[in-house]
């Protein structure tokens, strides 16, 4: 097990910035992260940054080095897109950077912005995260695309909306104290139910807001960090990278998703950890059957099994295992670049008690993991963060 530390974070809150351009607010973050770690910008050795829709909504290509200049750097940088688990995938890119001693101190992040562009142009642009030749032009979108999965995934085990309410209504109350979250505020089962049908069987709550935000890391070697004496207890222990057929028609079933399962695998083989020892998790819940797909695709339900789960209270914040203590991208927010990276903040501060839902999390726990998913699962990553004493 190869352990990379968690040097500095930084975020900006996620929500509407249509005024603010895409490396004004990576740059905030980016600042913010070299701060928390005392780490100056010259000595950076590579940068990655997740975004998805920056040649569109920015009309600007070539972004890996724009990023870096904005954070007062000239390293080499890199633009990474995996739709919307390129956030995920910056960091993967940066741990195995260090890993193989190519560098020693490696921001990663990622930035979206979005509300400048109406629904309809933000749509038509998430969209291109799918199958154009056998999606797209047939006018499928992701809600509707989502829509497939749940209604295959009820054919098959079994769940109904309530079970999908359950979900939204845990994860907006868990935003309700992230002064980062895009949508702080409660809502009820019965508000979820009655919401505007979008696709069926999903309502206006079922689905995540469009967001503009920015979040950045500091990763650093072992022993850059001890040479530095940096006040770092939270390192990424596992890494793993699933994929699987982009269109939806190309799968053989589709209330799975094995992209998620091989990351899960992989990153648990990384950090010699089984599934019974993740404490809590930040799964990728764009829609709140995506957060039920997650969960077994992590091995943290048998198939069929998470669907109630938040109805029974067992994935809430009181419950055995919590999940999306953040808000998750239900009410936390998506700017599709910055969520992965996102999720591995909320699960560093989480573990060092400087989250606002830490007291969620029981003074044993040292073990979290996060699910980063792109398309319908076409691309997953997962991360293990372990406290090292």
């Amino acid at each position: 097990m190869t352990q990379v530390y968690l040097a500095g974070t930084g975020m900006i809150p996620f929500g509407s910035h249509p005024n603010r351009t895409g490396r004004d607010m990576f740059a905030e973050a980016g600042l913010d992260a070299l701060d928390d770690a005392g780490i100056a910008p010259d000595d950076i050795d590579e940068l990655y940054y997740g975004n998805f829709l920056g040649t569109i909504s920015e009309n600007q290509g070539h972004q890996g080095p724009i990023m870096s200049e904005a954070i007062g750097a000239t390293v080499p940088a890199r633009c990474v897109e995996s739709a919307c688990a390129s956030g995920g995938v910056a960091i993967r890119d940066a741990v195995r950077a260090i890993r193989i001693g190519d560098a020693d101190v490696v921001l990663a992040g990622g930035m979206e912005r979005m509300s400048n562009m109406d629904t309809t142009e933000a749509t038509d642009g998430l969209a291109r995260a799918a199958d154009n030749l056998y999606e797209v032009r047939a006018g499928v979108t992701f809600p509707g695309a989502y829509a497939l999965m749940a209604r295959a995934y009820f054919e098959t085990f079994g769940g109904n909306r309530e079970d999908l309410a359950h979900i939204a209504v845990k994860n907006h109350d868990n935003a309700l104290v992230n002064d980062h979250a895009h949508l702080q505020r409660e809502i009820t089962v019965e508000e979820v139910l009655d919401a505007p049908r979008i696709a069926e069987p999903f309502g206006l709550y079922d689905a995540c807001p469009i967001s503009d935000g920015a979040a950045a890391l500091v990763l650093t070697s072992r022993a850059y960090a001890a040479k530095h004496d940096l006040d770092a207890t939270v390192a990424i222990t596992g890494s793993g990278h699933g994929g699987d057929t982009l269109a939806l028609q190309d799968r053989p079933h589709l209330a799975k998703t094995p992209a998620t399962r091989t990351a899960a695998e992989e990153a648990y083989d990384d950090a010699a950890i089984e599934p019974t020892d993740v404490d809590f998790a930040e799964v990728h819940d764009c829609f709140t059957i995506a957060e039920v797909l997650a969960l077994e695709g992590l091995g943290l339900y048998r198939p069929g099994g998470a669907i109630d789960a938040a109805r029974r209270g067992e994935t809430c914040r009181d419950g055995n295992l919590p999940v999306n203590l953040s808000g998750g991208l239900k009410a936390k927010g998506h700017p599709v670049g910055a969520t992965g990276v996102a999720q591995v903040i909320a699960l560093k501060t989480l573990l060092e008690g400087v989250h606002p839902q830490s007291d969620a999390i029981d003074d044993t726990a040292t073990i979290g993991i996060a699910q980063n998913a792109g398309g319908t699962v076409a691309s997953a990553t997962v991360h293990v963060l372990e406290v090292i004493e």
